[in-house]
């Protein structure tokens, strides 16, 4: 794999890492999105998904063009950085921080998935921690966003539990069917409030320059 900025961060806490999306790290993780190890129920992700496809080819082909899309996007305006989650040596899930108009608004929304063998263990609030370590101690971020449906109790736990705050409710569809998504807002006061001394961040400063942090 070439030297690309983005796939060299690593974000380390006592029990998992954040590993930049490499197409090696992406071949550990396409089982999991083979065999329907993506999935959940109630359903928890927004149209258009691949992991809603019944064709396992189909979605792992429709995963990793998104995963590849997703590499391109960086620059100070907006950036896509992926992360697969590792846990003892093994790829469990992903992790993604997102921004649009970071150069102007400093807000980003995370987005993850875990496989069902790993869930209901604390991963979900770990790897979200260190990806808002990330965020904001990492990339000077002044705001996180997360949403999801009101009946995925898990994230909207992580969510509370985080710091983030209730900010309104609006309507997307999964499968094809209207469904009430909740949001939440995370802003960088909130976060020193939870912020943790055992998060480790490594290859930050080349992405800083990329999106124009320094």
């Amino acid at each position: 794999m070439l030297d690309y900025a983005p796939l060299q961060i690593r974000v380390v806490t006592p029990r998992l890492e954040l590993v930049g999306a490499t197409d090696e790290m992406l071949a550990k993780l396409a089982p999991l999105v083979y065999e329907g190890k993506t999935f959940a129920e109630p359903a928890p992700y927004d149209d258009p998904m691949p992991f809603y496809e019944s064709d396992p080819e189909a979605r792992v082909h429709e995963w990793l063009r998104g995963r590849w899309r997703g590499r391109s996007i960086l620059d100070p305006t907006q950036f896509r950085l992926s992360f697969a989650v590792v846990v003892d040596g093994e790829a469990v899930g992903m992790q993604d921080l997102i921004a649009e108009k970071f150069d102007t608004c400093g807000t980003v929304l995370t987005f993850s998935w875990l496989s069902t063998d790993v869930r209901r263990r604390g991963l979900g609030t770990e790897m979200r921690s260190a990806i808002l370590h990330l965020a904001f101690a990492g990339l000077d971020a002044r705001e996180a966003s997360s949403d999801a449906f009101v009946d995925n109790l898990g994230s909207n736990r992580v969510s509370e539990l985080l710091g983030y705050e209730k900010n309104g409710v609006e309507w997307d569809t999964r499968r094809g069917e209207p469904a009430l998504l909740q949001r939440w807002r995370l802003t960088r006061m909130n976060w020193e409030g939870h912020r943790r001394g055992d998060i480790r961040l490594h290859g930050v400063p080349a992405v800083r320059q990329l999106i124009g942090c320094d």
